[in-house]
């Protein structure tokens, strides 16, 4: 299991920031981009951490890289 858990869509959102990615659409999900990629944040209290890891994934992070952000 990812070593992700309990983390928040509003957290999430705070790390992808931070590692250059901007909010691209909000609705029932966050939709981010830095240019190249664009991720899919579900709006969630906890956000699974499988969810999260394959999210992480899409962004081209590693999960240290993105525990780094947070």
């Amino acid at each position: 299991m990812p070593d992700l858990p309990g983390i928040s869509h509003i957290r999430a959102i705070r790390a992808f920031k931070k590692a250059d990615f901007w909010i691209a659409h909000k609705g029932k999900h966050i939709v981010m981009t830095n240019g190249e990629r664009i991720i899919t944040i579900p709006r969630a209290n906890q956000i699974n951490s499988y969810t999260m890891a394959g999210i992480v994934k899409d962004a081209g992070l590693s999960i240290e890289e993105f525990k780094r952000f947070l």
